[in-house]
């Protein structure tokens, strides 16, 4: 099977439509591309970014933000009275994830929570409209029951990396989710165990958006 399960044509066409990355995201991009860093990367951001616009958001909730790449796709959405949380348990990256967004005239609707991230979200009330899931694979389902319950109707839970990710197995992730009892490492189980549960959650609709590593899209209907 080939290594990467998402057609690389879906992703060159997003890419294509996604908006054009400024000067920081290009500086962005590099950096990752230089460090090896995991981002969602551009066809991706534009999407998160389309997204908080298709849903009017004005409050998002980072859970593990690195140097700040996907709270920068979104931020143009969000109005300056609005609010982006990042969290992060690199001081260093959050410290980065800061200046990018001075740069780009986003620290008005930006807060940055160094820590951990389902800690942090305790001291939040919500509403959040927008939920970004890219934290330890482990922790996903962890990281949706901690804020839940904050997400309004019409608002949607995003999680990157549900179908690749470094050492997730994306045939033991399909079939835990078909019911299958295999052998898988802990971040496999991880994401099968997050899909599974948002799946089945009566008051969310669940889809696969086909780009970067697979990102899931949770939509509250009640």
């Amino acid at each position: 099977m080939d290594e990467n399960p998402l057609p690389e044509v879906t992703e060159r066409f997003a890419r294509a439509l996604a908006p054009e990355p400024d000067e920081v995201i290009a500086e962005m991009d590099a950096k990752a591309d230089r460090e090896g860093f995991p981002t969602v990367g551009p066809a991706v951001g534009g999407w998160l970014r389309l997204l908080a616009r298709l849903v009017d958001a004005t409050r998002v909730f980072e859970f593990g933000s690195g140097f700040g790449y996907s709270a920068y796709w979104i931020a143009p959405a969000i109005p300056g009275d609005g609010e982006i949380v990042l969290t992060e348990i690199d001081a260093d990256e959050l410290d980065e994830a800061r200046g990018f967004l001075d740069r780009g005239g986003f620290t008005d609707r930006a807060v940055f929570e160094h820590g951990d991230a389902i800690e942090t979200i305790e001291e939040y009330a919500g509403p959040f409209d927008v939920v970004l899931i890219d934290n330890e694979k482990h922790r996903y389902t962890e990281a949706f029951e901690a804020v839940r319950e904050t997400v309004p109707v019409g608002g949607v839970v995003v999680a990157d990396n549900a179908i690749e990710a470094g050492p997730l197995d994306f045939e033991a992730v399909r079939a835990l989710l078909a019911g299958e009892d295999v052998a898988a490492n802990e971040p496999s189980r991880g994401i099968a165990g997050y899909l599974e549960r948002v799946r089945d959650d009566p008051d969310f609709e669940t889809g696969l958006l086909p780009l970067g590593e697979g990102v899931a899209v949770s939509v509250r209907v009640g």
